[in-house]
């Protein structure tokens, strides 16, 4: 079995070849991102393997299958870049990892809760070069305020177990209440009432057509003035120049996120000796109240233990496809195929056939 990876970074490679070693596959490692372009590339390999930002639409699919691809592993959880009725009728087979570890990311959003808050990384600053004045840093307890949490499935579940043992009410929206809800101390609510109410509005919905740019003018005007708006999930869940406008007008007081729309072209490279061309981001760096950490949410505190348990998902399901329950099926898209998504629509995870 011949496997080639795209967009790999060093970690990719230890970990992948750790994974491995009781497998026995061929595995290639290649940084360059996939793209119509590097896909012919994959010639002589049965499995390709894609990272978050690589443009896996219907063109590149169209070279994958002519030189022989038959299963697209993604070794994310998100899947909106790749075109997945294109896959299927060129008879690409495409699987998941369908989570990543939900501790990890739902600490990763209290990181960037608490150091806006109580301005950590400003205090870092000073302390090393000597100043050791209080001005500017004053936060506020977690204790008692309100956190709305958009999407309630692993992650925002522990999202939400988290900030109720800070002592927050925690409010919660999803189109299906999870079950677990109630035992945690959720107040399901509607969209409206968690903009309204919240003091704190994090991200944990998949980006799908309807929740593109979910937080725009908008819905900015319905949240509370001086909200912390938190996003770990996907960049374009946000409208990035409507949230520049609330940061500007303070309606926005913090803004903490690991993701960005247009990230593709800056995050996971070294850029520190160059000049960022992209004036939208650049903006949002001016800002103190500003905290952007470069998609590494999904990293475990302690990679060496957790970060193999993530091709172990993938290489076994290339050898034995009966084993397997992470493909994505057209057919299990609700509503059916061709019609528009309404928010947010998930696609399934079902068993290939035996």
């Amino acid at each position: 079995m011949n496997i080639v990876f795209f967009s790999t970074k060093a970690y990719d490679k230890e970990f992948f070849s750790r994974a491995n070693a009781t497998h026995g596959f061929a595995l290639h490692f290649l940084e360059v991102p996939l793209n119509p372009t590097t896909a012919l590339l994959a010639q002589g390999h049965e499995v390709v393997c894609v990272f978050v930002n690589d443009v896996v639409g219907a063109e590149t699919l169209n070279v994958l299958a002519r030189q022989g691809v038959k299963l697209l592993a993604l070794r994310c959880a998100g899947y909106n870049n790749v075109d997945l009725k294109a896959a299927s009728a060129l008879g690409i087979q495409v699987v998941r990892v369908p989570a990543y570890s939900p501790h990890s990311v739902a600490e990763h959003t209290l990181a960037l809760i608490l150091t806006l808050n109580r301005k950590t990384h400003r205090a870092y600053n000073r302390v090393k070069e000597g100043n050791f004045s209080l001005h500017g840093l004053m936060g506020f307890d977690l204790f008692g305020k309100t956190a709305g949490l958009i999407g309630l499935g692993k992650i925002g579940l522990v999202t939400a177990r988290i900030l109720k043992g800070f002592g927050c009410r925690v409010l919660g929206y999803d189109i299906q209440k999870p079950q677990e809800a109630d035992a945690i101390g959720i107040d399901f609510t509607s969209l409206e009432a968690l903009y309204a109410q919240s003091d704190i509005i994090s991200l944990h919905c998949p980006l799908t057509p309807d929740t593109y740019h979910l937080i725009n003018e908008e819905s900015i005007r319905l949240m509370k003035k001086g909200v912390m708006l938190i996003n770990t999930s996907r960049g374009a869940l946000i409208d990035t120049r409507a949230v520049i406008d609330g940061l500007k007008s303070e309606h926005i007081r913090y803004l903490g996120v690991d993701v960005y729309e247009e990230e593709a072209d800056l995050f996971f490279e070294d850029l520190s000796n160059r000049v960022i061309q992209d004036d939208v981001f650049m903006r949002l760096l001016s800002f103190n109240n500003v905290l952007i950490t470069g998609h590494q949410a999904f990293l475990p505190a302690m990679p060496s233990a957790a970060l193999p348990r993530l091709p172990s998902k993938i290489l076994p399901s290339t050898a034995d496809r009966s084993s397997c329950r992470m493909r994505l099926r057209q057919a299990n898209v609700y509503p059916i195929p061709d019609t528009p998504l309404s928010w947010p629509t998930y696609l399934r995870c079902s068993p290939l056939p035996c």
